[in-house]
């Protein structure tokens, strides 16, 4: 844990103390290659409080990686020995023990007794060649290499990593990671003694080491079973190189390696990071998609929603799903095999078991709803892991395993029957089944198409990209552009009938999929029937984009609207939306500095053109980094106007009773009041910009209970002269001189003040970032810069208005006339 408070001098030692021998506060005792240092250190800024720790010797910045008397500190300086039991033990001023290793020591060991420092910060306490007792059994946040995090079976011991409660605090925190000591071989990050994050399930019987290539040495993990011992352990190559993992106050493991170049900590990875790594983000019997954004929650095959609306206001961790159709417990149940997942908590381990096996035991129990085979050793013999009750954190991961769940029959059958443990007589009544069922569905086919040919509708217009156009909400000879207008027959041919193959996303508003209209390739979006978006808002949108040309906007190419469907044909934006790039660690890197300042610029040229320079003065009102689209060439495209409204000329401002949009990327005075102008808009391209030079989405601290807020957190390291922390470190080798990464991050913190009036216009803000020279005005104190803050707004919002969020950076909309 780095820390920001003094240390105590340090002093010249060898790395050994005996008995008899006392160190004073202002010494310490120093590794045989002065790698480590033990000594006291001062924490607390009113009271100061001390503690016997060891640090990094070598580096300008001391980071403590062990801490004895995190529970008992002194509040006087005190000092260290080896008592006359043997123990390590820290003394107060006035000689009273406070902490001790509390070893138990042979009388006739005492006199060989000796404590040693080792190179690795590991200290032990060991008579001759017998380690009686080391630091590394007892960890405290840091996770150094060589150290084993894991329980002993035998002797029921623990190792397991404890945050500290904050920067400056060693004492025990919230939150804790180790070994779960109740079920198959998983490690765990507690908070407060609840699952907060968990890892994959491994088998009691392996060895698994991996081989990191992402670092400049070899950087390798073991998971392992040795004897009664279980553990987790690292290490690397490169024995120069400064690396710890460390259990931060806020519940993360965190990866750093020190720069020497820059003489910092660079964090090389975080878990958890993104909503799938959190426990039980999803409700049971559904799957997290670390892809799936802005839907990450899935039901299982099988299941459904229990209330469609709480599915669609995105309440996935409630009980939200249920069986599809009720299993019988007897012949009629079987199971579909589920790939590439990271298995469910709270399994049962039987070893050494056959596949069929498995199979047939957890068949026979009616209340065992999947089985899993994991680590299968030589022969026919396997582990079998079988689960009774609610499938729980289940998550998609390419790394993952296979699972299978059970299900009612017809459930296979639906599923193309396919099922690798399925007996031959059931997969023989299951063809049987579907050619009576695909006979029948040809009958009817046969009679409805019969039917359409005769009576069908003849009004429903279709019209060619190279045809005449209908145009929507226009009047004849004002110039509006027109749009085509399709069928709903053509529109399920371009997308295979609304295939799962050619989902591109979902949101709010509806789902969006890839179509294929023969001239070219492009984007269809239909309008969810219970997202609350009705023929107003489809209204709105396709009558405003089609006013709207502008190279950073997306393009509306046509819509249509039979029946209850409401479709809108768009432009296709081959790579995807800019969250996609930005939030994905595997992507991130993708978007250097140069490509991610000109998607900064596009966005603000594009918002200048809604604001001052297109027919109509547009406000989009939900601007965020989901609604950027690019194309081939990483130019963004402002999208998704199903929430914009129109001004006149000389309107500024404009107000309503029904708040919609995404948390965290609402100004304040939209959010409590529902006030809305430009203004509002600058607010969200100051968190989008944000976003773009951090790599950080704002609706990360809104969901890990941190206690800033995006903003919050930039303005305390741009006021502590931290911006370089603020970059993104994927981008930190992309560019030479930070000087305009900090401007933007200067105008971000500009357009997120509380004050309407202190944010700059759109035009201003084009100035600011094409001009390097120009000067700029010192920012205020941005919105929502905590989030105890953001809470109350939205207590006020909710009093005061009808407001809708989203807290899962998915739109929620209702009606309102315009």
């Amino acid at each position: 844990m780095s820390i920001s408070v003094s240390l105590l001098p340090i002093g010249a030692g060898e790395g050994i103390i005996v008995p008899g021998r006392y160190v004073s506060a202002n010494q310490s005792i120093i590794s045989a290659s002065g790698t480590f240092a033990l000594g006291f250190f001062s924490a607390g800024n009113s009271t100061p409080r001390y503690y016997l720790g060891i640090w990094y010797n070598k580096i300008q910045k001391k980071s403590v990686v062990w801490v004895a008397n995190r529970e008992s500190p002194t509040d006087s300086l005190g000092t260290f020995s080896l008592g006359v039991d043997g123990n390590l033990v820290v003394l107060d001023a006035a000689g009273k023990t406070v902490w001790s290793s509390n070893v138990k020591i042979a009388h006739s060991a005492i006199n060989s007794m000796m404590g040693v420092l080792m190179d690795s910060g590991n200290f032990l306490l060991r008579s001759g060649e017998t380690i009686l007792w080391q630091s590394f059994d007892h960890p405290s946040d840091t996770f150094l290499p060589g150290m084993k995090v894991g329980n002993n079976r035998k002797t029921g011991q623990r190792r397991q990593l404890t945050s500290w409660i904050d920067a400056e605090d060693p004492q025990p925190g919230l939150f804790s990671f180790g070994l779960d000591t109740t079920g198959p071989l998983q490690f765990f990050i507690w908070k407060d003694h609840v699952p907060y994050s968990r890892t994959n399930v491994y088998s009691n019987s392996m060895s698994l080491t991996k081989l990191s290539r992402w670092l400049p040495f070899a950087y390798y993990i073991t998971v392992k079973l040795e004897g009664d011992d279980i553990y987790l352990s690292y290490s690397i190559s490169d024995i120069s190189a400064i690396l710890r993992i460390t259990l931060v106050p806020n519940g993360r493991l965190e990866a750093l390696i020190w720069e020497e170049k820059n003489s910092k900590w660079f964090s090389m990875w975080q878990w958890p990071k993104v909503y799938c790594d959190f426990y039980g983000h999803c409700s049971p019997f559904s799957s997290c998609d670390k892809k799936g954004s802005p839907v990450y929650c899935k039901c299982l095959t099988g299941f459904q929603p229990k209330v469609q609306q709480e599915w669609h206001m995105t309440n996935w961790t409630s009980d939200t799903w249920v069986r599809q159709k009720a299993l019988t417990c007897d012949k009629g149940d079987g199971f579909l095999k589920i790939e590439t997942i990271k298995l469910p908590d709270h399994s049962y381990l039987v070893e050494n078991m056959s596949a069929n096996d498995c199979e047939s035991r957890c068949l026979q129990n009616c209340s065992c709803t999947a089985y899993a085979l994991v680590n299968a050793s030589q022969g026919n013999s396997v582990n079998c892991l079988s689960w009774y009750g609610d499938l729980m954190d289940i998550v998609h991961d390419i790394e993952g395993q296979i699972l299978y769940v059970r299900v009612h029959d017809r459930e296979l059958v639906e599923n193309d029957g396919s099922s690798d443990n399925f007996s031959s007589r059931r997969k023989r009544s299951i063809i049987i089944l579907v050619a009576v069922i695909s006979l029948g569905v040809l009958t009817v086919l046969s009679g409805y198409f019969t039917w359409r040919k005769r009576f069908g509708k003849q009004e429903i217009i279709e019209e060619s990209f190279t045809g005449t156009s209908t145009t929507i909400g226009g009047e004849a000879g004002n110039g509006d552009t027109e749009l085509n207008i399709f069928s709903l027959n053509r529109i399920q041919a371009a997308t295979n009938d609304f295939s799962e193959d050619n989902k591109l996303g979902e949101g709010g508003f509806g789902t969006v999929y890839k179509g294929d209209l023969a001239i070219q390739e492009v984007a269809i979006k239909r309008l969810s029937k219970k997202s609350g978006q009705g023929l107003e808002e489809f209204m709105n949108e396709s009558k405003l984009i089609s006013k709207l040309q502008h190279t950073n906007l997306v393009r509306l190419l046509g819509c249509c609207a039979e029946g209850e469907e409401r479709i809108l044909v768009y432009e296709y934006m081959r790579n995807r939306s800019l969250d996609k790039f930005l939030f994905d660690p595997s992507e991130k890197a993708n978007l250097n500095w140069s490509k991610r300042f000109r998607i900064i610029e596009g966005i603000a040229q594009g918002l200048l053109y809604l604001h001052k320079y297109s027919r109509l003065k547009v406000i989009h009102r939900d601007l965020k980094a989901s609604n950027i689209l690019l194309d081939d060439v990483m130019n963004p495209k402002i999208s998704d106007f199903g929430l914009a409204r129109m001004f006149g000329s000389d309107q500024t401002e404009a107000d309503t009773k029904r708040v919609v949009g995404t948390y965290g990327y609402m100004s304040p005075e939209y959010a409590q009041y529902g006030k809305f102008s430009e203004k509002s808009d600058v607010f969200s391209f100051g968190v989008l910009l944000l976003e773009i030079v951090t790599g950080k989405r704002n609706a990360e601290f809104f969901r890990n209970d941190l206690p800033q807020t995006l903003q919050g957190w930039a303005w305390e390291l741009w006021n502590e002269a931290r911006g370089l922390d603020l970059i993104d470190p994927s981008i930190k080798d992309s560019f030479e001189s930070p000087d305009r990464i900090f401007r933007c991050i200067h105008v971000g913190l500009l357009c997120v003040q509380e004050s309407p009036a202190d944010r700059p216009t759109m035009p201003l803000v084009v100035q600011m970032l094409s001009n390097d020279n120009a000067s700029l005005p010192s920012p205020k104190e941005p919105a929502f810069s905590s989030l105890s803050r953001q809470r109350s707004s939205n207590f006020v919002a909710f009093h005061n208005t009808s407001t809708i969020y989203s807290n899962n950076e998915l739109t929620i909309s209702l009606p309102e006339a315009r």
